[in-house]
């Protein structure tokens, strides 16, 4: 009786704490399971044997997500070695769907939240800059699947991207001036907050069969820790 009530005192901390249901986290739990092995951590080589981020072209950078302390709310740089089912929740907690009782400043918040995680992926020195190297790091690694786009034209695709970010956080710059970087406040300038899209991994603990739908959705029943590319 005691480590019945325990358990479930657990889960509704849980439930506060990530905004998931008692259900969601059950099911999160027995996928946690399958991931670690039954063991209480999970470590970055517990994701090798994932299907759908066997092909995926940017796995590095969603496992290394998962392990980001920024992301685990642990410090502003670092990787933690392994994480525990309340750093799993945590992280797939950034992936929940925009509830519609949210109020909009509710909603502006968690788009604002899912915007960072996604920030912290392309920051991958946790500078707390975006920059041109780096963004040409993801762009090519986001195309190196296509075979009809060369490596010096995804490059281009970046350059472009990174003058038209900095026209429209800095505006007309100096011929010998440098734009050193993508701020998280210029981030949000290029990004929705303006009606404008960015383009990101969503990783998705859950796939269900209506698919992918929603913003950053966490799907119904399934068991597969899946990938999609969405846009905000």
């Amino acid at each position: 009786m005691g480590a019945a009530h325990s358990a479930s005192e657990e889960v509704r901390e849980l439930v506060g704490k990530t905004g998931f249901s008692s259900d969601q986290i059950e099911q999160l739990h027995r996928r946690f399971k399958q991931l670690s092995g039954d063991q209480p951590t999970i470590r970055k080589e517990n994701f090798n044997n994932v299907p759908d981020l066997e092909l995926n072209p940017i796995r590095s950078k969603i496992i290394r997500a998962f392990f980001d302390n920024r992301n685990l709310r642990k410090g502003p740089s670092g990787l933690a070695d392994e994480i525990s089912f309340e750093d799993f929740l945590t992280i797939m907690a950034y992936f929940r769907p925009i509830d519609i009782a949210m109020d909009e400043e509710q909603v502006q918040l968690c788009r604002k939240e899912k915007l960072r995680f996604l920030f912290h992926m392309y920051d991958s020195d946790s500078d707390g800059r975006i920059t041109l190297e780096e963004y040409r790091n993801v762009v090519e690694e986001l195309l190196s699947g296509n075979p009809h786009i060369e490596k010096e034209s995804a490059r281009s695709i970046a350059d472009g991207a990174m003058m038209e970010a900095a026209s429209v956080c800095v505006g007309q710059m100096e011929p010998d001036q440098v734009y050193e970087g993508i701020t998280f406040d210029d981030f949000l300038k290029v990004g929705v907050w303006e009606g404008r899209h960015v383009v990101g991994a969503a990783v998705v603990g859950t796939r269900g069969a209506a698919g992918w739908s929603g913003d950053w959705h966490l799907g119904g029943k399934g068991s597969n820790l899946g990938v999609a590319f969405k846009t905000i």
